[in-house]
């Protein structure tokens, strides 16, 4: 099982950033890839097996703990909320508690399913990690928080989809375990939005319509012109501003992006199958947990995908499923039918 360092915010978006005219963004973005390449190569031992007690007991709960980092880089930091404590004066601590369990929700309420791993696996957080640290990621073992320069980047427990969409990554984990490089990357990055996104629609009791399908919504500082990170709806249109640059994003296959940097562009191109998703849900209708995300769970559980799985494989994965649960019914269509509005073959 690989343990794939996993950020919400792209290395090309802090590379331009780096770049940036403005010395206290360019001073955050370098210190931030700084931050990132030293956690990335950090080795992240295996866990052991999930402690059992109260298997059976009743329905499965969440078991979290939160931890401080005080604007160093030691993991896990100073523990300050546990499982059932008491609310801190600390608002990041508390987010990252309730989106922790809220993330936990959605997969136990939506699939049956007890935590990222199936059976129990303790959920940790590190907040207020490094100083001006304008990132968020999952190393495999437990999820980190910046607290963003506030100058382009807000607190990063704000938005509850980057919390799922971290969280998610430990889903993929222990499931396909998809390779995070080239299309089974940009896979892995897709999974983690649309599971993102669904945490963020679940809390807050939204339909498909009611959603606004972005991802990192509110973590951007008022003064960048930008919405959030990342669209499903509309890949490519998350941003446009002077520091930032654009959002570079495709929606169909014809605009695949081919490029060595960011892992072969797994942020880049997660575009397409987020589109995919994002089509298949509002055919559909309804809660997109319920028909759309149960396929997408189906595949991920499956024991059918390889960790290389490009988008193709993958779209087909999502027709079998469809298929599997639903028969020919509205379902299959509408997923045969999203997967050709973006150009990805599914047979």
């Amino acid at each position: 099982m690989t343990s794939p360092f996993c950020t919400i915010v792209p290395p090309h978006l802090l590379e331009h950033l780096a770049a940036s005219g403005n010395p206290a963004v360019a001073a955050a973005a370098r210190r931030t890839l700084v931050a990132d390449a030293s956690a990335r190569t950090a080795r992240v031992l295996p866990r052991a097996a999930a402690d059992p007690a109260g298997a059976g007991a009743g329905p499965a709960a969440p078991r979290r703990t939160i931890y401080d980092a005080e604007r160093r880089t030691d993991l896990p930091g100073v523990k300050v909320r546990e499982e059932g404590g008491e609310a801190t004066g600390d608002a990041t601590v508390n987010r990252a508690y309730a989106g922790l369990g809220a993330t936990f929700a959605l997969f136990r309420d939506a699939f049956g399913r007890d935590s990222m791993d199936g059976a129990g696996l303790p959920l940790l957080a590190t907040v207020h990690y490094d100083e001006k640290y304008g990132n968020a990621f999952w190393n495999g073992e437990q999820m980190v928080f910046g607290d963003g320069d506030d100058e382009i980047f807000l607190d990063f427990t704000l938005p509850v989809d980057v919390i799922g969409h971290e969280l998610a990554h430990g889903f993929t984990q222990y499931t396909a375990n998809l390779e995070y490089f080239s299309q089974s990357g940009a896979l892995n990055e897709s999974v983690s939005d649309v599971f993102g996104s669904l945490v963020k629609q679940h809390a807050l009791g939204q339909s498909v319509e009611q959603a606004d399908w972005l991802i990192g919504e509110g973590l951007f500082h008022p003064d960048v012109e930008g919405t959030a990170l990342r669209s499903m709806k509309a890949p490519g249109t998350a941003y446009d501003d002077d520091v930032l640059g654009k959002d570079p994003q495709p929606a169909h296959m014809d605009d695949y992006v081919r490029t060595g940097r960011d892992n072969g562009g797994v942020h880049i191109n997660s575009g397409i199958p987020n589109h995919a998703f994002y089509l298949v849900a509002t055919e559909l209708g309804g809660n997109a947990w319920d028909r759309a995300g149960r396929i997408w769970y189906d595949v991920m559980t499956g024991g059918t995908l390889a960790p290389e799985t490009r988008f193709a494989e993958f779209a087909a994965a999502t027709v079998a499923a469809a298929k599997a649960r639903y028969g020919d019914a509205a379902e299959i269509q509408a997923v045969m039918k999203a997967w050709a509005a973006v150009g990805v073959p599914t047979d």
